[in-house]
């Protein structure tokens, strides 16, 4: 047998593969994995061979991502950056410096800011007016499902008193009804639409930025979660064409086409298209994501029965479906028929249970043609439907970090969904015993991107940073090596990426090496650990 080109021994190696999960040894030749086992693999050491020791230290498949928006993340990074704090004042402080640092710049966007930061949620138009009063400024919170703007923004946009709120979105108001400065969902697209386009460069340049982070973090690859314009936003799908085209795009991605909801069926045949555009190296875009309702926090997830007030009573909001059901059942049919993915934004207990819906009807005409359909965030899901997700043969796409006492949980969400429903949030546990697939990801730039962040809530069910022991529903936490499959197999599975995700001879030589054996040290310490080395097909795409 020829010899290897790389080689990892005195374990230990974590596969993800049930035949055989823990090895000491495991080779690479090319881009694949030729050997893993224990002292036998030594004999394929040549004189060319790279040995790496792993004494104290684990290997892992590579991490992927089921639900991320890496390009947007990475061009935010050069933008006013908001994150890694919530006190009111840094915000200011921090908008004013962008503002004065960037004079020629016409606009002020960026964003991360947290709802906690402010009462009920909601920051105004005032506090951005005191720190930048010339320009127009615009700043997404922190889940992105809101913008946070001042009085020349507003009035660049022609948003007055009179406006009306958009079907999918709402315009926070002042008394008088004055708009406040906080613009809720589709109302973001309102300001949005008006800012200047990021040009070709700059697109690529955050793609590069963040895939050099992600590298860092151990991703190997991932889903994109929106290819198309939104609210400003533009389409990064030619940013990936460019970067598969020229070899710098080095990990993974598989990229979800997004579903203009404004339009209908008639849409169909340009996805069609485009699915046929979009596929270069080690890019392809085979899913349609579905955005079919909002986010807990500003009460536009989609819920079985209606949002608590503030003295916990019943109000008339039950949240938004922002795709009609009986439509959203039809539409998914004709996808899965020829061969998408659908990937939805399920957050509520009723997106989900629409979303299995539509699932199950395109079964019903179809049959099950495998296409991985998949309900990303799942924050509240009804215990009905716990297990239609393995009948249905529908992936449970989590998003860990975010099972955890923090104040946008306890204050803002909580208290509105009220005891019992507040109980039925990130239900990880209950999914795996109903006998769903796990795969999991970060909806970054909403939350880190760091995968052993979140295999530590997934675990814990607590933020690591946290000064307090509160465990958010502990029966829901899951076994580490259930959590691993979800970042890496499962993930894997749901991007379309069959030979990736389990170190088995013949998969590709993704691999990571962790600076210690989190298999073995307490729970309690996982996101201590630190990732030394990343490889995409025997690759070295990062080391420490």
């Amino acid at each position: 047998m020829a010899k290897a080109d790389l080689v990892f021994t005195r374990g230990p190696v974590f596969t993800v593969d049930p035949a055989r999960t823990r090895a000491t040894s495991l080779a690479v030749i090319g881009d694949r994995i030729a050997a893993v086992g224990h002292d036998e693999v030594r004999e394929l050491v040549g004189p060319g061979t790279e040995v790496v020791d792993l004494t104290g230290k684990l290997l892992i498949p590579g991490f992927q991502d089921a639900h991320m928006h890496p390009v947007f993340a990475g061009a935010e990074l050069a933008e006013c950056d908001l994150t890694e704090t919530v006190t009111v004042d840094d915000y200011l402080a921090r908008i004013r410096a962008y503002a004065d640092a960037h004079p020629d710049r016409e606009w002020i966007t960026g964003g991360g800011w947290s709802m906690e930061s402010f009462e009920g949620g909601l920051p105004t138009r005032q506090l951005l007016d005191a720190v930048v009063p010339d320009r127009p400024v615009l700043l997404a919170n922190r889940d992105h499902h809101g913008a946070w703007a001042n009085t020349r923004a507003l009035e660049l946009a022609g948003i007055t008193a009179a406006t009306p709120d958009p079907a999918d979105g709402r315009i926070e108001r002042e008394p008088d009804g004055t708009p406040s400065g906080m613009l809720q969902e589709g109302a973001t697209s309102l300001v949005g639409r008006l800012l200047p386009p990021s040009t070709p460069d700059e697109l690529l340049a955050g793609l590069l930025r963040a895939q050099k982070l992600l590298h860092s973090l151990g991703v190997t690859g991932w889903q994109d979660a929106m290819l198309g314009e939104l609210g400003g936003r533009p389409d990064p799908s030619d940013t990936y064409l460019t970067a598969a085209g020229d070899g710098s795009l080095t990990a993974r991605v598989t990229g979800a086409l997004w579903w203009d909801r404004a339009r209908g069926a008639e849409q169909i045949p340009e996805l069609v298209a485009r699915r046929e555009k979009l596929r270069a190296g080690r890019f392809r875009a085979t899913s349609v994501k579905i955005m079919q309702d909002g986010v807990a926090e500003n009460f536009t997830a989609a819920m079985t029965s209606p949002y608590l007030d503030g003295c916990g009573c019943a109000t008339a909001n039950t949240g938004l479906s922002f795709v009609e059901p009986g439509a959203l059942r039809g539409y998914v049919t004709e996808l899965d028929a020829l061969g998408f993915q659908v990937h939805f934004h399920a957050l509520g207990d009723r997106a989900v249970r629409e979303a299995l819906d539509a699932i199950e009807s395109a079964v019903a005409a179809n049959g099950h043609r495998g296409n991985r359909h998949h309900l990303a965030h799942l924050q509240v899901v009804h215990p009905e439907d716990l297990t239609r997700f393995a009948a249905l043969g529908a992936l449970a796409n989590i998003q860990p970090l975010w099972a955890a006492h923090e104040p946008q949980m306890d204050d803002l969400t909580i208290p509105f969904l009220g005891p019992e429903r507040s109980a039925w949030q990130y239900p990880f546990g209950d999914l795996v015993r109903a006998g769903a697939t796990l795969v999991a990801g970060s909806d970054w730039p909403v939350s880190s991107p760091d995968p052993l962040a979140g295999l530590h809530v997934a675990v814990n069910r607590r933020d690591p940073e946290a000064a307090h022991e509160r465990i958010f529903y502990p029966e829901q936490r899951l076994d580490l090596p259930t959590a691993l499959a979800a970042y890496t197999a499962g993930a894997a599975h749901v991007n379309g990426h069959d030979d990736a995700g389990s170190l088995r001879v013949g998969n590709l030589a993704d691999l990571v090496v962790l600076d210690r054996d989190i298999l073995t040290a307490p729970a309690e310490e996982i996101a201590e650990a630190r990732v030394e080395r990343t490889y995409v097909g025997g690759r070295l795409v990062h080391s420490l």
